[in-house]
């Protein structure tokens, strides 16, 4: 049995771009688990306008704006944040390697800045997007984009600083 050629084509593009977006999901959510949730939703959302995405450009920028409104979704949505994991401080591990290398003293410090300045500085820096790209994406202005990322950036900074400093050579 053959795959549609529709088929195909989505099949190859989740495999070269599932990565990245897994890893963007986890830096606006701070969670392997719900990251994958989020990627999972936003393919399948992908997949019924497969044609019509790839007619009009590029569907990254489509699943980003997905993945960008599940993620508000679901911090709006209080019955969606129950954990039923026994042990929580597993939450922010990954449940498999992933490919991209990160800085645990970064991603912690990313996580505890307010969500809507850490969406704007996950898009900004790490899907290295343009003020005027995150703005459309966001449907809000360059000006709060800007504001935002000024923020985000300080609160990020701060949160570094008070960070404790770590001991070389302890495990």
């Amino acid at each position: 049995m053959t795959d549609h050629p529709r088929e195909t084509d989505f099949r190859a593009w989740v495999l070269e771009h599932r990565t990245r977006l897994r890893t963007t999901a986890f830096l606006l959510c701070g969670d392997w688990y719900l990251a994958d949730d989020l990627v999972q939703d936003a393919l399948g959302r992908l997949y019924s306008r497969w044609g019509r995405v790839v007619a009009a450009g590029d569907p990254r920028a489509y699943v980003r704006r997905i993945l960008c409104n599940l993620h508000t979704d679901y911090r709006r949505r209080p019955a969606r944040r129950e954990i039923s994991e026994a042990d929580v401080s597993t939450l922010h591990s990954p449940p498999h390697t992933s490919t991209v290398e990160h800085d645990d003293d970064l991603i912690a410090a990313l996580l505890t800045i307010p969500a809507g300045q850490r969406t704007v500085l996950v898009l900004r820096f790490f899907e290295d997007l343009s003020v005027e790209q995150t703005a459309a994406l966001l449907k809000t202005s360059p000006g709060n984009v800007k504001s935002q990322t000024s923020r985000g950036l300080e609160a990020l900074r701060s949160a570094l600083r008070t960070q404790p400093a770590k001991i070389e050579g302890a495990s």
